[in-house]
This record gives C-alpha cells, sequence and structure tokens, in this order.
C-alpha cells in the first residue's frame, strides 16, 4: 500500500485543450483524458514536452576540393624573439674547436678526386668513379682494433685505446693510446704519451704543450707545429714549427724550419724544395 506523497493527488491541467483531471503527487508525465496529447509534470504543473528537431550533414564536398586558406603569419611584438632554428647536436671535436658545419672537400679514396659536400652531411659519393665514401665521426673510449676509413673526424678519448688496424680520416685528435699506422686528410692534433708504430700522413701534425710522443716510422706531413717532445723522422713540404718548450729528435727534411727560443733539435736536417715551387730556405730561422 502506497504511502506518503504517492497517496497525494495532485491537480494538473491539459496544456493543450486545459482539461483538468488529477494524477499521483509522483506522476512525471501523462497523457489528456479528453484529447489524448501527452505532456510532463514539474513540480506539480503540466508542461509541453519538447518537440523533437532534425539536424542535416552539411555538403562538405565542395570544401574538401578547394585548398584550406593560409593561416595569417604570427606578428611579433617589438620585444618578442623568433623561435632559434633547430641545430643538430655537435660532436665532440666540434665542441672543442668551436667549429660550425660548413660545406667541406672530400678525397675519394679509390681516385683521389676532390668534391665538395655539405658540412653535416652522413655520407657522399665520388663523382668520379662512384666509390661510397663515409663521413661517420668516432668517439673511442675502450679498445679499438677494428679499420677505420671515413672522411669524418675521429677522437680517441683518455680511456681509448687503438691498436692494430690502421685509421683513415679528416681529423685524428688523440688524447688516449694509439698503436696503428694514420692517414689524415686534415689535421693529426696528439695530446698524450707514448709510440706510435705506424706511419703517419696528414696535412698537419700539431704535438701539443705536454705531449711526449716517439715516432717508430717517418712521418709525412705538409706542415708541422710542435710545442712538446717529439723523437722521429719527419719528411714536411710546408715549414715545422718549435715552439720554446719543444724538443725534436730526429731526422728532418723541411722546406723552412721555425725554431724559437727555448726549442732543441737534436739530428740532422735537410732543407728540400716546397710543392710551391718556392726556392728553400738555406737556414733555419730563430725567432
Amino acid at each position: 500500500m502506497a504511502t506518503g506523497p504517492a497517496r497525494q493527488r495532485i491537480e494538473v491541467f491539459c496544456p493543450q485543450c486545459s482539461y483538468p483531471q488529477y494524477e499521483p503527487g509522483m506522476v512525471v508525465s501523462t497523457a489528456c483524458r479528453s484529447c489524448g496529447f501527452h505532456f510532463q509534470v514539474r513540480d506539480g504543473k503540466a508542461v509541453s514536452r519538447p518537440k523533437p528537431t532534425t539536424r542535416f550533414a552539411i555538403d562538405r564536398s565542395e570544401e574538401a576540393d578547394s585548398e584550406p586558406e593560409p593561416l595569417p603569419a604570427k606578428m611579433l611584438s617589438p620585444f618578442q624573439r623568433p623561435d632559434p632554428p633547430i641545430r643538430r647536436p655537435q660532436s665532440f671535436l666540434q665542441r672543442m674547436l668551436g667549429t660550425n658545419p660548413k660545406p667541406r672537400k672530400l678525397l675519394c679514396f679509390d681516385c683521389g678526386v676532390e668534391h665538395t659536400t655539405v658540412g653535416d652531411a652522413q655520407s657522399s659519393q665520388c663523382p668520379s668513379c662512384g666509390a661510397y665514401i663515409s663521413l661517420r665521426n668516432y668517439e673511442i673510449d675502450d679498445h679499438w682494433n677494428r679499420r677505420i676509413q671515413t672522411r669524418g673526424d675521429v677522437v680517441i678519448l683518455k680511456s681509448g685505446v687503438v691498436s692494430g688496424a690502421p685509421i683513415v680520416c679528416h681529423n685524428l685528435t688523440v688524447l688516449g693510446e694509439l698503436a696503428a699506422a694514420v692517414d689524415c686528410s686534415g689535421d693529426l692534433i696528439v695530446r698524450s704519451h707514448g709510440k706510435i708504430p705506424g706511419n703517419v700522413r696528414c696535412h698537419l701534425l700539431k704535438v701539443e704543450r705536454g705531449a711526449k710522443v716517439e715516432f717508430l716510422n717517418s712521418i709525412h706531413a705538409t706542415d708541422v707545429f710542435i710545442d712538446g717532445m717529439v723523437t722521429g723522422q719527419i719528411h714536411c713540404t710546408g715549414t715545422i714549427t718549435l715552439e720554446k718548450r719543444a724538443k725534436l729528435n730526429g731526422l728532418v727534411r723541411a722546406a723552412r724550419l721555425v725554431i724559437k727560443q727555448g726549442a732543441t733539435h737534436n739530428g740532422a736536417m735537410e732543407i728540400v724544395a716546397s710543392d710551391t715551387g718556392e726556392n728553400p730556405v738555406p737556414d733555419q730561422d730563430i725567432e
């Protein structure tokens, strides 16, 4: 048996024909007993039900055929700076020397033809013979005994040891141990101690201050800069520069020799003609 509000009855009037009728107090919706109109009951009063509406989809075929309008350019205030361009991460040698990637010249490993490529390329192809040229950079921090052939840069870190297999690259920086032959189209920078048993060919040989290096085979370079202690035979087509703390022991063949005050050289010296055809310097320059 119903109790409470369910037993109460309220009088409602049809919103269509105003016919009065009694309904339970808990009524939500009902139909008029006179005209049959269906209506809802809210707070004891009859209200008309909302009429359903039909929505039609918009024809977007013409919009799909037409190209979208370009977005307006973003206006910057005088106190606002544009977003910086995205840059590729730099290698250890680039961070150390502070160099930016610029167009560079490459020598083919097979035919020796020189060509130019972009500075941040990862590989290239010789336009003459079609040979593949790797431009990968290496950072060696462990024992390494595999051959490296690239026109990229190689860095041997303090914990790195390279032995046995030769290295053919562009720039080579030695902070650890090197016991292999070296062929660099760029610079060979030495900052460590030890013996290098293999042949060395490079554009610039730079032995920095504090380094002690013994070359067991001959060195062929265009220019040589020594600020440490070097033992070996040097064949230089350009200038050999000995800084004031430099010590050089061994045979020297060069087009020009610059010995600054405080530097020493023990061994034979031979002045040869340079590749440019200039007359050789007969005596050493002392600064």
